[in-house]
């Protein structure tokens, strides 16, 4: 799912890396929902993990945890690393070329997978690979952790999540909020149960998954 067009950022820096705006905002609501939920120690693997803000702020804050970055965008990539020299993050990996719907993933295990604001932005044909990927890679009580905007059955959708909605479509229609009860009944195709729905700022949640 290589889309250059889903990172909205400006143009790198010198050193290559990439701003999101939204990642210094979200960063920390993140960490609070997010830290509780991950081993002391072990691999997390962060699925699209875009301009690589959010792996260096996570990393320093979980030292006991490896933090194996990923995105699909070699310009991504090349941010990821850029931001773990500048922040000399060591628990934080080079950066894989992984697009969740192509498969096999190069790598074979991880104790935590985290994603954030990919689902909306990708077709639907890349969260099924994600969810066949946390199927395979994760262990028993491992924890799949996904943070964006929502649509959910019987209940009201902001305008604000309307409007975006539509953007997403106008800009590809392959894109858009997906209804999380869809999602939800993907990851119990691949023993993942929907375990927490925790409501952050913006209108996006916290949604939670753990491994049978």
């Amino acid at each position: 799912m290589a889309d250059p067009s889903a990172l909205p950022t400006g143009p790198a820096d010198a050193a290559g890396r990439l701003v999101l705006p939204a990642a210094a905002r979200n960063r920390d609501p993140i960490l609070g929902v997010l830290g509780p939920l991950l081993p002391a120690s072990g691999l997390v693997l962060e699925i699209a993990s875009g301009s690589g803000e959010h792996a260096v702020h996570f990393a320093r804050a979980l030292p006991g945890i490896v933090w194996q970055p990923s995105d699909p965008v070699a310009e991504a990539r090349t941010s990821i690393a850029a931001w773990t020299a500048a922040e000399r993050t060591p628990n934080v990996r080079p950066p894989l070329a992984l697009d969740t719907a192509q498969w096999p993933w190069p790598l074979d295990r991880a104790d935590a997978i985290v994603c954030i604001n990919m689902i909306h932005i990708s077709p639907w044909g890349a969260t099924q690979g994600l969810m066949r990927g946390a199927g395979d890679l994760l262990p028993p009580g491992g924890v799949l952790y996904l943070y964006g905007p929502y649509l959910r059955a019987g209940m009201p959708t902001t305008e604000g999540n309307q409007a975006f909605d539509a953007d997403l479509k106008r800009r590809n229609p392959a894109w858009g909020l997906r209804l999380l009860e869809d999602v939800a009944a993907l990851a119990a195709e691949h023993g993942l149960r929907l375990e927490q729905v925790t409501e952050m700022p913006a209108n996006n949640l916290s949604v939670v998954f753990r491994r049978s």
